[in-house]
């Protein structure tokens, strides 16, 4: 709908130095918008520049409207003016452009022109296009949690990522909790080189949510400075005082390429090339301005010159700011742990009686709410009277803590991750905790949001820790079948920026799952599924167990041979070592790892060097899982106190049968792990 509300702002209404001031800004954004390309031909940087020039109106309107450290403000690639508009100097802007150390997006981490300045909260988003509104809604969603009503999101993307299904999820969502986030579709007509009309029926894609229900939608001309600010402020009043969210579609032109890799001339003709060109917002305000007598040719000749000299003395300073050093590569790629003090070890002597393994986290998650009372849980199906997800894991959880903290999710998995990111850049003391999914086997279609928080951290230089805690039911073992037995660390372990920890016991269940919930950054705890009710996992738990990311644990100490394992073939692994011993064929150690990563090297050299011999068994499949990676290592640091080949045991490399004949066939169990066994120490 078009706005209904009063005009505030006219070329004849607006005060002058309001006026006077907008020009300067735009006269700024398009200063640096027409530089960029240089830099890139004298080789300086700038390598990425996708052009404002056109969207000028609606990028204003955005960072005029957006209120630092009080609104969050997500833009995309293409919002330089809406970053200049929201306060960004002209030196931020080169020093990101460049991919200077003094970028304060992120160092030159971020490919150029992603702006940000996340103290302001002007947030540091990723490439993958329109995947920040997921981000927004999580923002949303805390704002509303925590009863700030006088501040909203603003999330700005181009029409043609909408396309993408995540952003459904994202507006979706915000409608169904009633969020104040304020959706901007900049619609320049084209999604690189393809047109509208082959990313959607709709010749305003905007049309394509009026069916949400709780969805407030506003059009306006994106090329006009006027009916932009009035849509902008309209939608944020609206938001804010709604509490739900907007949806401002606002059509621009696009009057360069789609970015300096694009080559525009080579589908659209010059027609169309003219016609953008006569339609560009800063020539119209500029004429605006002249006509209706608010400035004369000499102001804004002089705003000009100002520019110029703000935009040279940017310029020096940005080519002469110190480039990143070689060795920040390591720098902010996890934050540092919670220290688990009490057990540096992970390892207790208490007695007692023995708590299966799902009580163990029951317990663990409900110590830790009471423990911080800014820790969240979603997921699906977790939440629903006396259920508490498929194994009932967060049983009884929503009646004691509340349904602001622990909540049912959509079956989106993309939302799922995408709102834990952005809920978590609300505060820093929040503790996230997310059921990625029912079963570890539904988890990729969150994959793309798991790699973006991943490298939140990195990427940021170290301004922003998702501070995340993603739970997944993993393994076989229950007949499953294809779609309830994948246990998939062999994939997820290859991403810097996470840690990965899967253990085999009730205690190291509750101690990791307190060391992950207490630290900052994301960490992917995988929870055999089919030792939640297994007397074999139960053990003792001490109240307040804590277990250090990096230790592996002796299971069992041995001198013939290392069995290296974690997860539900730890204790197939226990069970070969005993018939060993009772045979009296060899006397077995068995490593339960407990952390993927870190990785204990030190404890495997350690073991190794002991046995001379070393075996690693789990039950993701041998060909590139993760025993070889442990392989490899054990081959580069300890290959002189080898005795024998490493052997690895693991699944076939098939998916895993439904039928219990074929899943046993497929998953390593006792009598192969033992056979293995007999083959290596025979050699």
């Amino acid at each position: 709908m078009k706005s209904n509300v009063p005009v505030k702002y006219s070329i004849k209404k607006t005060d002058k130095d309001l006026l006077l001031k907008w020009y300067h800004l735009l006269f700024l954004g398009r200063s640096l918008d027409e530089r960029a390309p240089n830099y890139l031909k004298q080789a300086i940087g700038w390598s990425y520049h996708a052009p404002a020039a056109g969207h000028d109106g609606i990028q204003l309107a955005i960072g005029q409207m957006f209120r630092k450290n009080k609104d969050h403000l997500f833009p995309y690639y293409r919002d330089l003016q809406t970053c200049v508009a929201a306060g960004m100097t002209a030196e931020e802007i080169i020093y990101n452009g460049i991919s200077r150390d003094a970028d304060v997006a992120g160092g030159g981490r971020h490919m150029s022109n992603h702006f940000a300045k996340p103290e302001w909260n002007i947030h540091n988003v990723s490439s993958c296009t329109g995947n920040h509104t997921l981000h927004a809604s999580g923002v949303g969603r805390a704002i509303k949690t925590y009863g700030e009503k006088d501040a909203v999101v603003i999330s700005s993307q181009g029409e043609s990522s909408v396309s993408e299904g995540y952003v459904y999820e994202a507006i979706n969502g915000a409608s169904n909790e009633e969020l104040p986030v304020v959706f901007v579709f900049q619609d320049n007509g084209y999604g690189i080189s393809v047109p509208k009309e082959d990313q959607t029926a709709n010749r305003k894609v905007a049309k394509n949510f009026e069916g949400f229900k709780n969805l407030h939608i506003l059009y306006c001309n994106g090329k006009d400075v006027f009916d932009s600010m009035n849509t902008m402020e309209e939608a944020v009043a609206w938001a804010k005082r709604e509490q739900k969210p907007v949806l401002v579609h606002a059509n621009c032109v696009r009057i360069g390429s789609h970015s300096n890799s694009d080559r525009h001339e080579l589908y659209r003709d010059e027609n169309e090339l003219r016609y953008v060109r006569e339609y560009d917002p800063l020539a119209k305000y500029r004429r605006l301005l002249l006509r209706y007598n608010r400035a004369t040719e000499e102001e804004l000749k002089e705003i000009e010159e100002k520019v110029k000299a703000e935009v040279k003395a940017a310029h020096k300073k940005g080519i002469t700011a110190p480039q990143p050093t070689p060795e920040s590569i390591y720098d902010f790629v996890i934050p540092e742990p919670y220290a688990a003090d009490k057990y540096p070890d992970g390892l207790h002597n208490s007695e007692g009686e023995a708590k299966k393994f799902i009580e163990a986290l029951n317990e663990t998650l409900k110590a830790e709410f009471r423990h911080n009372p800014d820790t969240f849980i979603w997921g699906q199906d977790i939440a629903n009277k006396d259920k508490g997800g498929i194994f009932n894991v967060t049983k009884g959880m929503q009646q004691e803590f509340g349904k602001k903290r622990v909540f049912n999710a959509p079956i989106a998995e993309d939302y799922i991750m995408g709102t834990a990111n952005g809920m978590s850049r609300y505060n820093k003391d929040i503790r996230i905790v997310v059921e990625g999914a029912e079963f570890a086997d539904y988890f990729w279609p969150a994959m793309e949001q798991f790699v973006e928080t991943t490298h939140e951290y990195w990427r940021t230089k170290g301004q922003f820790s998702p501070n995340i805690t993603v739970r997944l039911a993993s393994g076989g073992y229950i007949g499953g079948g294809l779609y309830h037995s994948q246990t998939i660390e062999g994939a997820l372990a290859t991403f810097p920026g996470v840690r990965v920890v899967y253990p085999s016991f009730a205690d190291d269940a509750a101690g990791l799952l307190r060391t992950s919930m207490r630290s900052e950054g994301m960490t992917l705890f995988l929870e055999p599924k089919a030792l939640y009710n297994a007397p074999k996992a139960a053990t003792p738990v001490p109240d307040d167990f804590e277990v250090p990311f990096g230790k592996a644990r002796i299971r069992r100490e041995g001198r013939d041979l290392t069995i290296i394992t974690y997860g539900n073939t730890t204790h197939f692994c226990l069970e070969a070592a005993e018939k060993l011993a009772k045979e009296g064929i060899a006397d077995v150690e068995v490593l339960d790892l407990r952390s993927l990563s870190p990785l204990d090297t030190d404890a495997i050299i350690a073991s190794v060097k002991k046995t001379s011999r070393a075996m690693i068994v789990h039950e993701d499949k041998v060909f590139a899982g993760f025993g070889g990676e442990v392989a490899a290592t054990i081959s580069e640091v300890a290959f002189e106190y080898l005795d024998a080949p490493i052997k690895r045991v693991g699944s076939a490399f098939t998916p895993v049968g439904f039928n219990r004949i074929l899943e046993a066939a497929v998953l390593p169990n006792t009598d192969k792990i033992l056979q293995a066994a007999k083959e290596i120490l025979e050699y």
